[in-house]
């Protein structure tokens, strides 16, 4: 089985086989963390990734890495071309980004918090979803030996690391005078 990391940090920086881009169906790398994998790897990865697009929300393309240290580049569609995203997109893009690593004999993925920049998607489902669907692909075979969640800042690696524990924020007692399904006393 592989190890799964938390990294704190610049995905852009890690030295892993793949690094896992958020993309539109568009597959434009203008913003976000896609933005910062453009500016730091060069824009010949966006012209690799829009050459094969659009591309169907859930899938996932490789590119090569351009000046990074990785190898490939691999743009999961969790995005609308309006940039919204939702449980189900942010879910077949993780695994759909698994396949492809997989596909290509890979060892070693880094994954950022798909979903949750630009997509407003909430930060604790969105961990949720990505590190149940991780641990499912690992759990039906995998070459790879280790998958990295790549992230930025305290609430990021937090959301990451109670769902990788299974602990997560307590859902707040009912109200006073309420009862659990939401009718009145």
């Amino acid at each position: 089985m592989a190890r799964i990391e938390l990294w704190n940090g610049d995905i852009c920086d890690l030295e892993v086989d793949a690094i896992v881009s958020p993309a539109a169906t568009s597959l434009w790398m203008s913003t976000g963390v896609a933005g910062e994998i453009k500016r730091a790897g060069g824009d010949a990865i966006e012209f690799a990734a829009v050459r094969q697009g659009p591309a169907r929300l859930g899938d996932a393309i490789v590119t090569p890495a351009g000046r990074l240290a990785a190898q490939v580049v691999i743009h999961a569609v969790s995005l609308e071309r309006d940039r919204r995203t939702s449980a189900p997109a942010i879910e077949a893009a993780t695994r759909s980004a698994l396949r492809r690593a997989s596909e290509l004999g890979l060892a070693s993925i880094a994954f950022p918090a798909l979903g949750t920049g630009i997509g407003g998607f909430p930060l604790d489902e969105a961990a949720r979803i990505v590190v149940g669907a991780v641990r499912d692909e690992l759990a039906s075979g995998s070459f790879l030996d280790r998958v990295v969640f790549a992230l930025r800042g305290a609430a990021a690696y937090t959301a990451f690391e109670q769902a990788l524990t299974g602990t997560g924020p307590t859902p707040a007692p009912p109200a006073l005078g309420a009862r659990q399904d939401g009718a009145r006393a």
